[in-house]
């Protein structure tokens, strides 16, 4: 009787996760294949000259490490699009962990240790260096956390670990658009506040852009967590359900 009663709220649950109404799964997409395609063949080359980070001198292994750093991230931010998709998780669950996988041990873990490594080599100065180092650090350690707690089958825990180290993912992302804003404010005052000096202007924008990238975006996250048990008692609430 119980299992008879128990049908329509599965298929309840599986309408409400049907691509529609996750409108921002498919602009998600788009961006990420975009951004990749933009990014990564320069990369490809193996050529030093393509490079959109100026060269470091006195540490030879750092564009070396800048290409598998590229390549590993790549493989972190598409995979991450398929994680996140609701409707993707749950009709094809074994694609979900094996994809888990790729982007857990093929895409973050690796990507985020060649971070704090190229980071601390930073050309852009130290307040970039200091941003980049910990971004690789709290990136691995949550990432690493979520992946356990999965292993465990805590998955409230591995989803909340896995949303913040997806934001951490986007977060190469985000870093651009905070660059554009804050290229066009502090663009105009290259020969006022920075007295003409391009290098202290650029090393300004890429602090400002490196812990904005993905502080701003940890922070929205969080709040979204904490708010979301709240926003359910509400609904159980109004319907008469236990939350």
């Amino acid at each position: 009787m119980s299992v008879v009663a128990e049908r329509p709220v599965v298929a309840e649950e599986s309408r409400a996760v049907r691509w529609w109404r996750r409108p921002w799964v498919g602009p998600l997409a788009l961006v990420v294949v975009v951004f990749v395609a933009v990014s990564v063949p320069r990369y490809l080359t193996l050529d030093p000259a393509q490079s959109l980070v100026p060269p470091v001198e006195g540490f030879a292994p750092y564009y070396p490490m800048l290409v598998a750093h590229v390549l590993f991230g790549s493989v972190a931010i598409v995979s991450c699009c398929f994680q996140v998709w609701p409707a993707f998780r749950r009709r094809y669950p074994v694609a979900h962990r094996w994809i888990g996988r790729a982007y857990v041990f093929a895409g973050v873990l690796p990507a985020a240790v060649l971070a704090t490594v190229i980071g601390a080599k930073s050309p852009f100065g130290p307040v970039a260096r200091v941003s980049n180092v910990l971004l690789g650090l709290v990136w691995f350690g949550c990432t690493l956390a979520g992946w356990r707690a999965g292993r465990a089958r805590r998955f409230g825990d591995h989803r909340k670990w896995m949303v913040r180290s997806f934001v951490l993912t986007i977060s190469t992302v985000t870093n651009r658009v905070w660059g554009v804003v804050a290229g066009v404010v502090l663009g105009p005052q290259l020969e006022t506040t920075f007295g003409g000096n391009e290098q202290y202007m650029t090393s300004t924008i890429a602090g400002l852009t490196t812990w904005l990238g993905w502080v701003v975006p940890l922070i929205l996250a969080q709040l979204w967590l904490d708010r979301r048990p709240k926003k359910r008692a509400r609904a159980a609430g109004r319907s008469g359900v236990p939350a």
